[in-house]
């Protein structure tokens, strides 16, 4: 396997054009994937309940014991496999801000990396959570469409018919967010300070000819 170009950052699929910078890259936390994305907690309360409902007949611990048992087993690979997947899904993802655009390199197995110019980009929305990570989904503009399955896990929840990429579970989301809304703010200033404004001169003299159109400013 050859090295990485040291002139790629981290997370990019080749060095960035000319103008363009990293404002922001990070990573979603374990945590957040394991408990709000892989519902690490619900698996844990099912197979509980599992349990109990095996064991609770019985008349002593002994034979609860025996008779949950390899639900119990069960239960421990499930949360050791489930807690593995989150901590896989956090170690590959990479989220980074430039000032033109998102990009998410994201996959286990099979690494992708997914491209969103500002100009894609409708718009951008927060969901905080007590610890201080969040949620970044991002609305496409229409006709801009990726596949549900593509994006999944990190695509926000329920939205099949309109897939929304999310940045999830983002370290210090509220000021991720902010410098997000702030890039697309100046990236989109920026473009219509440099779009030419066509106005039209009428030339005197020229009756029945069609007007010259000049840039104005």
């Amino acid at each position: 396997m050859s090295a990485r170009d040291p002139a790629i950052p981290d997370g990019l699929p080749g060095p960035l054009p000319p103008g363009e910078r990293v404002l922001w890259q990070g990573r979603p936390t374990a945590a957040g994937m394991m408990l709000r994305v892989l519902h690490l907690r619900l698996v844990a309360l099912w197979f509980a309940g599992l349990t109990l409902w095996q064991a609770l007949p019985n008349a002593g611990p002994g034979e609860a014991l025996r008779a949950a048992g390899p639900t119990l087993i069960a239960c421990g690979l499930a949360l050791a496999l489930v807690a593995l997947l989150g901590w896989l899904a956090a170690r590959t993802s990479v989220y980074t801000i430039t000032s033109r655009r998102i990009v998410m390199r994201i996959g286990i197995a099979l690494p992708v990396t997914l491209n969103l110019p500002f100009v894609m980009i409708a718009d951008a929305g927060l969901h905080a959570f007590a610890d201080g990570s969040g949620d970044l989904p991002v609305r496409l503009q229409p006709g801009t469409r990726i596949a549900y399955l593509n994006l999944w896990p990190h695509a926000r929840p329920w939205r099949l018919s309109e897939p929304q990429p999310m940045l999830r579970s983002v370290p210090e989301a509220r000021a991720v967010a902010r410098l997000l809304a702030q890039a697309i703010e100046a990236a989109r200033a920026n473009e219509e300070a440099a779009t030419p404004i066509l106005a039209e001169r009428p030339q005197a003299g020229l009756q029945g000819r069609p007007p010259r159109l000049a840039v104005a400013g």
